[in-house]
């Protein structure tokens, strides 16, 4: 039967290895994703600038049929 300070010791090492072989892989991926985003850069999308709203497209006003739908669904919404 091993003693327990070998065993704390065996625990240790594998503990090590593993948090090491993590860092290598995670520091591996990282290198490679910025090579990859320096050899292909993302596209830059052309986003028009927003116009002024003309007075025609400010329709405000709401289908009194709408609201009577929307006023009903909710009374037998509450009702329930």
């Amino acid at each position: 039967m091993t003693s327990i300070s070998e065993q704390l010791s065996d625990a240790l090492g594998i503990m090590i290895m593993g948090m090491g072989l993590v860092f290598t892989f995670l520091s591996i991926l990282i290198i490679g994703i910025g090579i990859v985003a320096k050899l292909f850069p993302a596209p830059v999308a052309y986003i028009p600038a927003p116009q002024a709203p003309s007075n025609t497209a400010l329709d405000t006003s709401l289908d009194p049929k709408l609201v009577a739908a929307i006023t009903s669904a909710i009374h037998q919404y509450r009702a329930k």
